[in-house]
């Protein structure tokens, strides 16, 4: 199956202030686009070409760095836009909020936490919650890694690449992740990827 761009789920707009129009169109329509083409040009030919994308990125992660570059990307890409709404952040439903308090301590240790692995990828790469061995576990990742390769599957993932918030917050990478938390987040689509990750 060949990689295709995913509309937004909302208007370039919708986000502001906190991600701005500038950031999401050149975030989705050059940073993904290229992930989606460069992709697909890669796909052709190999073992994987007709897999669903996260065989793909399962499949060709330590294979072929290349395809799995542009692969995990393009997963990670189609997964973040959902994992963000206007006016997000808030409560987390009721279910997912016990599970993080029972795995993490607290809703806040979990923010923490997730800021912190943030923060703390050197370079390029991600911050996520993921479900690994029944637990829910904050985890980082570098470039287009993602907790699939790792044994776990994820349920909420933050761009901590440059190009994510560069325009916004230049290099105040923690403020960035703060306002992703509490005003971008759509928990109810994390709800939604933790009772398939279960």
């Amino acid at each position: 199956m060949s990689f295709s761009l995913p509309d937004l789920p909302y208007s370039y707009d919708a986000l502001a202030p906190h991600m701005s129009k500038e950031t999401l169109e050149f975030h989705h329509d050059k940073h993904h686009a290229a992930y989606v083409n460069t992709g697909n040009n890669l796909l052709k030919g190999t073992e994987w070409e007709n897999k669903s994308l996260e065989e793909v990125v399962k499949g060709s992660f330590g294979k072929n760095a290349p395809l799995f570059n542009n692969a995990g990307q393009h997963y990670n890409h189609t997964h973040f836009w959902k994992w963000m709404k206007p006016k997000g952040g808030g409560a987390i439903p009721g279910a997912l909020e016990r599970k993080i308090k029972e795995d993490l301590g607290s809703v806040e240790k979990m923010k923490e936490d997730f800021v912190a692995a943030g923060v703390g990828q050197f370079g390029s790469g991600w911050a996520w919650l993921a479900v690994k061995d029944g637990k829910i576990v904050v985890m980082k990742t570098p470039n287009g890694e993602n907790p699939l390769v790792h044994g776990g599957k994820p349920i909420l993932g933050c761009d901590v690449w440059e190009h994510s918030y560069y325009i916004d917050y230049r290099n105040r990478r923690p403020d960035y992740l703060k306002a992703f938390l509490d005003h971008l987040v759509n928990w109810e689509y994390v709800e939604e990827m933790f009772g398939k990750a279960k």
